[in-house]
């Protein structure tokens, strides 16, 4: 994972539950990280698989489209079948 370098900074406000707010306390404790690391790198991830997200739903998308484009070899092949073969 690409890791976004923060030579300068902007400062934003977000809320936070009680229970949030605690559970980012202690983790910061545990890894001896300030909160701010904490939330920088849970964003970086968040907004990382949001990406991947997309791009693994465009390119399903595209595979289905591409799976219903026959090839002319694929027309000829059904055109000259010959049907009692598969009986």
């Amino acid at each position: 994972m690409r890791s976004i370098k923060m030579s300068h900074g902007i400062t934003t406000s977000i809320r936070l539950t009680t229970e949030l707010r605690e559970q980012l306390e202690k983790a910061a404790h545990t890894l001896h990280r300030g909160k701010n690391w904490i939330i920088v790198k849970a964003l970086e991830e968040y907004l990382a698989k949001v990406n991947r997200d997309k791009w693994a739903k465009e390119a399903k998308r595209q595979s289905i489209l591409a799976s219903k484009i026959k090839t002319e070899e694929e027309k000829a092949w059904e055109r000259d079948m010959e049907e009692d073969e598969w009986k």
